[in-house]
């Protein structure tokens, strides 16, 4: 089997897509899979569209070039495209558009998380030609050997990270830690730490702030916490949970996006700034017992290609039927709007 993959991984911190496609390629390799970043061959099984935005330095093709790559050279690959964005995520307008648009391409629909999948863009597409693999995260960077159990006693270290730094990523509920943290009833109890990059103009006033991490400076850093904050809204499906997790932290974890299926059963969660106080006694209380769960936190990243890889042999398997039922010109409109580098 030959994968096209629509992502070149970039060197250094640079968010969740570089873990997943290594990963990916990886797995790929292993079963002895071939694996391209272009459409020049004529005789790839699979093309992966990773982002529908074509002018991306990190984006080799997108989904005009997939269709012109089905039409005039090879009608027997099978399109998968896999989701992992939203209006929603950071109150843009035109993402969800796009996605929709370049989704034309697809036999097939992944989403990374089912909050995704229902929100109301894919309502055609929710019971066809789709479904729902998570993140993972690498193991064998992020996991829990180097992790020390909070005592119970001392000071409380949490920690977040992030590469985006739009407000949206949880910066309400930040910004409340750091004022906690010279509030006479928190400041002898807790510490916070973020790492990664900062909404434009906004800084820290009695939180630690280090600069975006990756790899095996950004997991020996996790471990040198206790519990793992993630306050992001609407996140379609994050990998920064997952990281925190398989280092040992038990998490902290808004009800908002795909928090809730990530999370559930390795932490506590809270709706936002008004009830977070409570949910850090909870989880002050609760620590004890949700510590040793976390070895048994299961969103890897091998979890993940393993899953994407039985997607692939399943397709591939039925490649005869999706081919027959493919119909690239059932709207001449959107096939012509994708040939536009957005």
């Amino acid at each position: 089997m030959k994968v096209a993959i629509g992502y070149r991984v970039v060197e250094g911190p640079w968010g969740g897509g570089n873990g997943f496609v290594t990963a990916l390629e990886s797995a790929l390799r292993a079963a002895n899979h071939g694996i391209v970043h272009d459409l020049k061959d004529a005789d790839i099984d699979i093309i992966l569209l990773f982002d529908p935005r074509a002018r991306l330095p990190n984006i080799p093709f997108a989904a005009g070039a997939i269709l012109r790559y089905l039409a005039f050279r090879n009608p027997r690959a099978i399109a998968i495209h896999r989701v992992n964005e939203c209006d929603e995520r950071k109150n843009t307008r035109t993402m969800n558009l796009r996605l929709w648009l370049g989704n034309y391409c697809a036999d097939h629909t992944v989403f990374v998380g089912s909050w995704l999948q229902n929100l109301p863009v894919w309502k055609e597409r929710r019971n066809r030609d789709s479904s729902v693999i998570l993140n993972g995260a690498d193991d064998s960077l992020f996991h829990s050997a180097g992790y020390r159990n909070w005592d119970g006693h001392g000071v409380l270290k949490l920690v977040t990270h992030h590469w985006g730094g739009n407000w949206m990523k949880g910066f309400d509920v930040y910004d409340l830690i750091d004022r906690m943290l010279v509030a006479a009833s928190w400041r002898d109890r807790i510490a916070f730490t973020y790492i990664g990059n900062l909404p434009k103009g906004y800084r820290f006033r009695n939180a630690r702030y280090v600069p975006p991490l990756a790899g095996k400076d950004l997991a020996d850093e996790l471990r040198s916490h206790h519990v793992y904050v993630t306050a992001s809204i609407n996140e379609p499906g994050g990998n920064h949970q997952n990281e925190g997790a398989l280092c040992g932290l038990p998490l902290l974890y808004r009800k908002s996006g795909c928090l809730p299926e990530y999370c559930d059963g390795f932490g506590i969660m809270f709706e936002g700034p008004e009830d977070f106080g409570a949910a850090l006694e909870k989880m002050i209380g609760s620590y004890a017992s949700l510590s040793p769960r976390m070895r048994a936190y299961p969103h890897r990243a091998a979890k993940t290609a393993a899953q994407y890889l039985a997607l692939f042999e399943d397709l591939t398997a039925r490649r005869s039927e999706i081919v027959r039922n493919r119909r690239l010109l059932r709207d001449p409109l959107r096939f012509l709007l994708n040939q536009i580098p957005w």
